[in-house]
């Protein structure tokens, strides 16, 4: 893949990142459904994902993100996909993309990785999912080498998942961004990554934290590659997580232009630190959001 001739074609829809986001919002008419990664409220999930689906639905939340796919059973949270998807279709919900655990497979045969996806694949169909996404590697797994190696992997997944008629995407976190001797992974990620197979879902808390660009800065780089979000906050003492609002980001000021990202789903999420409790948080966060952000996208 040409990156300079795909940064080339792009490069007026990049300048038009860094633009203010009020240059871009319809105040009266989101055009998004608003979106919870489940992993936020995980226990509750695992322990009664129906009474928590109804619940989460009534504080607005439309369209989910999931975690913890079992693909040996091919089960969403203890049910066979088909009867999750059943109980998407009866609440009037979605789950347009999924968290998929690539991690153990990197340093296995293609052979076991390509049987992995096609699991991946399955369970993603029968959730009418449009995204299947690698979420993270482990810390130990964590090194240049293996940014490397990862890059290739990414390559052939998205290849594999494309044919199936799905979208495949890399999560980050921040120990991408961490200096190896003036690298980095996120670099390796970018510049060994075909954009038309492996896009990007980017994780606005940790490029906050652990990225010396904004996400418009970013965006600005490979525009129409971050085809979804994570939305969090972070705390002012701590840096930890924390409900919307409650936090030292400034969404008015750092959310980019949706169009030069190429959004297409974006999901608030909060992985720790809860101020009383999981159900607790992602309802404060859903009134935050639908006040002061959801008319921006």
């Amino acid at each position: 893949m040409n990156r300079r001739t795909f940064i080339g074609k792009t490069a007026i829809l990049g300048s038009a990142a860094l633009l203010p986001i009020s240059c871009f919002s319809n105040a009266n008419a989101p055009q998004y459904k608003m979106g919870l990664q489940l992993y936020t409220v995980n226990e509750d999930m695992n322990n009664d994902p129906i009474a928590t689906l109804k619940a989460v639905k009534a504080m607005g939340y439309e369209d989910f993100e999931t975690f913890g796919f079992d693909a040996e059973k091919g089960t969403f949270y203890g049910y066979t996909s088909s009867d999750f998807k059943k109980i998407l279709n009866d609440l009037e919900l979605t789950a347009s993309s999924g968290h998929y655990g690539f991690s153990s497979y990197l340093n296995k045969p293609e052979s076991d990785l390509k049987r992995f996806v096609d699991q991946c694949i399955k369970g993603a169909r029968a959730l009418d999912m449009k995204y299947i996404t690698w979420p993270w590697i482990a810390p130990e797994q964590r090194t240049m080498d293996n940014f490397k190696l990862m890059s290739k992997k990414l390559n052939v997944i998205g290849e594999q998942v494309t044919d199936a008629g799905l979208g495949f995407a890399y999560h980050n976190h921040g120990f991408e961004f961490e200096d190896h001797n003036g690298e980095n992974g996120f670099d390796v990620i970018l510049n060994e990554t075909d954009p038309s197979l492996v896009k990007l879902q980017m994780d606005m808390y940790w490029v906050m934290r652990s990225s010396k660009y904004t996400p418009k800065e970013l965006i600005s780089k490979q525009p129409g590659r971050y085809v979804m979000w994570h939305i969090k906050d972070m705390d002012k003492v701590t840096e930890d997580y924390t409900e919307l609002g409650n936090g030292a980001i400034d969404y008015t000021e750092i959310l980019p232009d949706p169009k030069a990202s190429g959004l297409e789903f974006y999901y608030l999420e909060q992985g720790g630190n809860f101020t009383h409790n999981p159900m607790q948080s992602v309802a404060d966060s859903a009134a935050y959001f639908k006040k002061h952000l959801q008319q921006y996208i």
